[in-house]
């Protein structure tokens, strides 16, 4: 039976990357296999868990879903309602000229969407600079130069705040690494993406002329738009300062822009409902989400992550925190990092910023082995898999390049 499970789990991935071939749309396939997994699962109990209580590891598991699926909901309301108003594409506008290059074009949009991820969760930030990149109507061959950019810049503006990254999160709290630490990744990660960019931009430097929509924004949408970003603010801050779960916090943001939203429209004689925003959402990507996690909650069930400690027994520290990082663009990263974090591995605080920058980063290398990977090709039909991988050995140079700063930071400052 758990040879079985293990096959349908390599199928679902593999459909993920034969969509094109199959005409399969990934939701339908992930979700299928995913479900089906778990409904093995009660049916042969003692054979897949070892203690045989599906139930409990199944509520461990949507838990888990339903904190990223809601506060995906919620951050996807929040976008759809600022592009329907077109509030992002004409902050876009204001900032880039009306004639630049491909590479400074591509070099702002690095700095933007690392400056994106540092102030939100990599969700947060994909949603907004996937918006950015889809008004500027690119051509397809340079739409996935940029996309592949946006993926790896957004994962690495998030590594260095513990709000930035779930795994940042999780080894902070395992008492690892202490905040100022962290912000030594900030360097390595700007030396990564300069890097990648640096790659994409060799032999073209086409001059674009970016489409000019300028028009005013009204005063109840740049409310809407502050409250968007005072919400961002408050998740950093409250998860900081208090603990408080990012996810509480982007929902109580969520309800402020409702009310907020009713009381500058309560004069109106056809008062807009704020809540049809949610109908907006594009729900491919939330059920292709909860099908990924539900096979990643299964691999993890099957103990098949609680061999990777080994690595540390056979390799350096460094080598092996590098290679989990390539494992982590093949499965999720919170579980890779859990599995290391309860294995007992020793390691100082420089390889732990290592295992850091690796789990957070690494996840670029394929497009299914991040958030930010699986919301780009949920939104963009022209990115796949396979076209994502045609970057492929750029993006090993700039993540190898970013983990060396990593690692030369490390021995320096720590």
């Amino acid at each position: 039976m758990t040879i079985l499970l293990l096959a349908l789990i390599v199928f679902a991935f593999v459909m993920i990357v034969i969509e094109d071939v199959v005409h399969v749309n990934k939701a339908k396939s992930t979700l299928f296999i995913g479900t089906l997994v778990w409904i093995l699962a009660f049916i042969f109990p003692e054979q897949i868990i070892h203690d045989g209580n599906v139930q409990e590891k199944l509520n461990e598991n949507l838990l888990e879903i339903a904190t990223l699926w809601l506060f995906l909901m919620a951050a996807m309301t929040y976008v759809a309602y600022l592009n329907q108003k077109g509030l992002i594409t004409q902050l876009v506008y204001r900032v880039l000229p009306e004639q630049i290059t491909q590479r400074k074009l591509m070099l702002m949009m690095a700095l933007l969407a690392l400056l994106f991820s540092s102030l939100a969760d990599n969700i947060t930030a994909s949603l907004i600079m996937l918006s950015l990149l889809a008004s500027l109507n690119l051509e397809k061959k340079d739409l996935l130069k940029f996309a592949t950019l946006l993926v790896f810049a957004v994962n690495s503006g998030g590594v260095a705040l513990i709000t930035g990254d779930v795994t940042t999160l999780m080894i902070f709290l395992a008492g690892k690494v202490e905040i100022l630490d962290l912000f030594l990744l900030i360097p390595p990660a700007t030396i990564g993406v300069a890097v990648l960019v640096l790659c994409l931009m060799s032999g073209s430097n086409q001059e674009f002329q970016l489409p000019r929509f300028r028009r005013p924004i009204s005063g109840r949408d740049k409310v809407i738009g502050a409250l968007f970003l005072l919400t961002i603010l408050s998740t950093l801050s409250f998860s900081t300062l208090y603990q408080i779960p990012p996810l509480l916090t982007f929902l109580f943001g969520l309800s402020v822009m409702f009310l907020v939203h009713q009381m500058l429209h309560k004069k109106d004689d056809e008062r807009p409902n704020i809540l049809e925003y949610i109908r907006d959402i594009e729900f491919d990507t939330l059920l292709f989400f909860l099908g990924v996690l539900l096979l990643v909650g299964m691999l993890k069930e099957l103990s098949v992550l609680d061999h990777l400690p080994e690595l540390y027994n056979v390799l350096p520290i460094a080598m092996a925190n590098y290679i989990v990082g390539l494992l982590s663009a093949l499965v999720d990263n919170v579980p890779l990092t859990a599995a290391i974090l309860k294995s007992g591995v020793v390691m100082d605080k420089a390889q732990w910023l290592g295992l850091t920058y690796a789990t957070g980063v690494g996840g670029s290398i394929l497009i299914i082995g991040s958030a930010a990977g699986v919301i780009a090709m949920s939104k963009m039909k022209e990115l796949t898999f396979l076209s994502y991988m045609r970057f492929i050995h750029w993006l090993l140079v700039a993540y190898t390049s970013g983990y060396v700063c990593v690692l030369v930071a490390g021995s320096l400052f720590i």
